[in-house]
């Protein structure tokens, strides 16, 4: 018998076999062929449509257990919808095989296409996520590596110091602690970045300083207090910038970098902040009466959690809950504010809008910019 091409086949005949006695797969197939002879007419003909491949080979599966036979048979056709489906209707019609009673139930016509459709979509699915998975991460990887050999490429020297590629020509610089701050903001397209490399400063950055706008740009710990002050010493320092607290420049994304340096203040800023740091201080540093009187109003109110606030005699002017305090500042503006609660930096920039000169609390959090304003804590 011929067996259709399978890229031919349209569609697959499925059925079901119930036979009432032990048979094998060649009775099966012999019992379709003798029961559908001459029921369909010449055009329809099983043995003439599988010599000339439009109906595939019949492939039966059966298995036979307690004297009955039961399994699944498959019809490949190349035929049409509706001819096909009258081939289906003719192998249910046989209802013998040999001396066997049978029964054969069509339960499905599947479309071959739409099963290779399905395999195709599967598999482009497979494709594409490999792809995907594979090849893109190259991509990124080859794009950031170009990025790094021109970030790379545009870092320079100036007289022996890291530096980005337009520090001779810019009208200003940034001063920051090493190399691999210089490679950060050029990350970020900032190419007027000088690097210092440590707390040592060159005589390369004291002449830049005096020629030209300078920016220190230091980290936002210790070390960076330590640079910022020795710079102050040696040259002239225009303004000066800072990381978030506990960062370092070389850490930080373009945007906090772009922040950073807008936020930037006026170095004589910074020292006179420097000199009022012993208002933020403890009670023992704040020294006279006026601190013991200040924490002694303090005591007053702990656990209440109110604010006092006072004018410039130490009078006070009214009592708020401290959920009300910042709004209240603008309202009263007073000169001093007694308040059971921490300072924060958020209090003291509202304080300093509303002209307080004082702040008394329990304790403080970090506070990077005092305005100027005196900090007295009881711890």
């Amino acid at each position: 018998m011929a067996k259709a091409p399978t890229d031919t086949i349209k569609y697959n005949i499925r059925g079901e076999i119930t036979i009432d006695g032990a048979v094998e797969k060649p009775d099966v197939v012999g019992a379709i062929f003798g029961q559908a002879e001459g029921l369909l007419g010449e055009e329809l003909e099983l043995r003439d449509l599988q010599k000339t491949g439009r109906i595939g080979r019949i492939e039966v599966d059966i298995t036979t257990k307690a004297g009955k036979s039961t399994g699944t048979l498959v019809v490949p056709s190349s035929l049409d919808m509706v001819e096909t489906a009258i081939i289906a209707s003719a192998v249910e019609t046989v209802d013998r095989v040999g001396p066997c009673n049978a029964k054969i139930t069509i339960k499905d016509i599947e479309d071959a296409r739409s099963a290779k459709r399905k395999l195709l979509i599967n598999r482009a699915q497979e494709l594409l996520k490999r792809l995907m998975s594979d090849e893109i991460p190259e991509t990124a990887e080859l794009t950031d590596e170009v990025r790094k050999s021109v970030q790379l490429s545009e870092i320079t020297n100036y007289k022996g110091l890291p530096a980005g590629p337009s520090v001779k020509d810019a009208d200003s610089i940034i001063i920051v602690e090493g190399r691999a701050d210089v490679l950060n903001l050029l990350k970020g397209g900032i190419k007027n970045a000088v690097a210092v490399g440590g707390t040592n400063i060159p005589p390369q950055i004291v002449e830049l300083a005096r020629e030209k706008t300078a920016i220190a740009f230091i980290d936002g710990d210790r070390g960076g207090d330590m640079i910022l002050k020795e710079l102050c010493q040696v040259a002239d320092i225009d303004f000066a910038a800072r990381a978030p607290p506990g960062k370092e420049v070389e850490e930080l994304g373009k945007k906090e970098v772009v922040m950073a340096l807008r936020r930037k203040v006026p170095v004589d800023q910074v020292r006179a902040e420097k000199a009022t740091t012993a208002a933020v201080q403890s009670p023992q540093a704040a020294g006279g009466g006026n601190s013991s009187a200040l924490l002694d109003e303090l005591k007053s109110i702990k656990g209440k959690l109110v604010a006092r606030l006072f004018d410039k005699e130490m009078k006070q002017i009214t009592e708020v809950e401290i959920k009300d305090l910042i709004n209240s500042l603008a309202e009263v503006k007073p000169d001093c504010v007694v308040f059971d609660g921490i300072v924060t930096q958020r209090l003291v920039d509202s304080a300093s809008r509303a002209h307080v000169k004082t702040l008394v609390g329990i304790n403080k959090s970090a506070i990077s910019i005092t305005h100027n304003i005196q900090i007295v804590t009881e711890k």
